[in-house]
């Protein structure tokens, strides 16, 4: 448990950092961009995201599940057939990369030299996976965390030297934006590649057990395919998030111009300062996925108890902390990127959005720990049926505009906050207040 906190300490605190170095960069884009070319930036963003996760195929999640639950003398072999894997599954995105994004239609109102930055991503990111995996069910945090800090310094370094020495068009200084995101991210690949490289050669030298390939691969997919397609599907509503809010805007009245201006706000203003403190429930995620994984493998359900109470307890603490410094210093904050009212308005209403967000992630690490991605994955569906329902219908009201798309964007938090924490106190045993009035389901203990 030692090495589990210092891990999620170590992981908070680069993260922390790194959160600090990206509330820079979102100031940097917002002020060379402006309104309209930073609601441009944030549409385009969940794309390339969507085409990321394609790559990584959740590698880190199903690796360090794997090396969790697994014996050392295993390792070796699993992760000789994970690379074999990520080359034939990197060859067959390639090429079909090549053949799509050209007739991809999000793309045709930005350079067109942004596709191929996109081709660019597929092997560096699907590379990359692994070597995170693997450092990620080794407890290798440090790594982690090292690799997740230089990703955004170096973005930042790159934005501020060039946007620094010269003035660019919006479109341009779009393509900068992005080449700074890829760079950044190779620089990161080639730090993490290295490191793999060093340990996959002491762990030559270590006893070591063949297993077949066709196990190491069911094993990997069983995790890979549902996650990937809770992802997935996270990543295509995302996608579609922009269109719709802008679609429902328009509906109710305002001008295609308008409502980029506002989604610009929303996503590039309150969204960059509500998700700020996501980076603690993020570094949760990494270190309770392997963690829960072995526990779970090892029928420890105390453990579970206790490390979902501490969970629950720690993101209460600092989550109520976060969304009241967001609600009474709301105008400070937004000013920093715009002088908006509006932008200090969204940021108010949505904590509720922001709150529940805290939550959500590492219960989604909880699931998968359990084994129970198809469960998270309908939680996830039938929540963004809801949201979207509620986004569209009241924000296409004249009454409501953005206001309609913001209780939207809250409901639908609090739904899926809800189904995944009673999945949660079903499967290991205990109730809504965290007593133990039933069996857990599926184990004996």
């Amino acid at each position: 448990m030692n090495s589990i906190f210092r891990g999620t300490l170590m992981l908070i605190g680069a993260a922390f950092l790194s959160e600090c170095v990206e509330f820079l960069v979102n100031m940097s884009l917002a002020r060379e961009l402006g309104e309209r070319g930073m609601g441009l930036y944030m549409t385009i963003l969940p794309t390339i995201f969507l085409i990321f996760l394609l790559s990584s195929f959740e590698m880190p999640i199903s690796i360090s599940k794997f090396i969790a639950e697994r014996e050392t003398k295993f390792h070796r072999s699993m992760l000789t057939y994970a690379l074999r894997l990520a080359i034939v599954f990197t060859s067959v995105l390639l090429i079909g990369a090549m053949f799509i994004l050209p007739f991809v239609p999000v793309f045709d109102s930005y350079d067109p030299r942004i596709r191929w930055l996109v081709i660019i991503l597929i092997p560096i990111v699907s590379f990359s996976s692994i070597a995170k995996g693997f450092f990620m069910g080794m407890h290798h945090m440090g790594k982690i965390a090292t690799a997740n800090f230089l990703r955004k310094i170096l973005q930042l370094l790159l934005l501020v030297f060039i946007f620094h020495l010269f003035d660019f068009e919006t479109q341009t200084a779009l393509l900068i934006a992005l080449c700074a995101l890829v760079g950044s991210e190779l620089v990161v690949f080639l730090y993490l590649i290295h490191m793999f490289f060093i340990q996959f050669q002491q762990l030559k030298q270590q006893p070591h057990q063949k297993i077949s390939g066709r196990e190491v691969r069911q094993s990997l997919m069983a995790v890979s395919i549902p996650t990937t397609s809770l992802r997935l599907f996270n990543a295509l509503t995302n996608a579609i998030e922009p269109f719709l809010i802008k679609a429902a805007l328009m509906q109710s009245g305002l001008s295609a111009a308008a409502a980029t201006d506002q989604f610009g706000l929303l996503a590039g203003v309150a969204m960059s300062i509500g998700f700020f403190p996501a980076f603690i429930a993020h570094s949760l995620l990494i270190v309770l996925i392997p963690t829960v994984s072995k526990a779970y493998a090892d029928y420890d359900f105390a453990r579970l108890r206790k490390l979902l109470q501490n969970v629950m307890l720690g993101t209460l603490f600092y989550g109520t902390i976060a969304v009241s410094i967001f609600y009474f210093f709301a105008h400070p904050l937004t000013d920093l990127f715009f002088d908006s009212d509006s932008a200090a308005w969204y940021l108010q209403m949505l904590w509720p959005y922001f709150l529940f967000h805290y939550f959500v992630i590492p219960m989604q690490a909880y699931l998968i720990g359990l084994g129970l991605v198809k469960d998270a994955f309908i939680h996830t569906v039938w929540s963004t049926l809801f949201s979207f329902s509620i986004m569209y219908f009241l924000g296409s009201s004249y009454q409501f505009h953005m206001g309609g798309i913001i209780i939207g964007m809250n409901g639908g938090i609090v739904l899926l906050t809800l189904m995944h924490y009673l999945t949660i106190c079903k499967k290991i045993g205990i109730s809504f207040t965290f007593k133990r009035p039933f069996e857990a389901r599926g184990r004996r203990y």
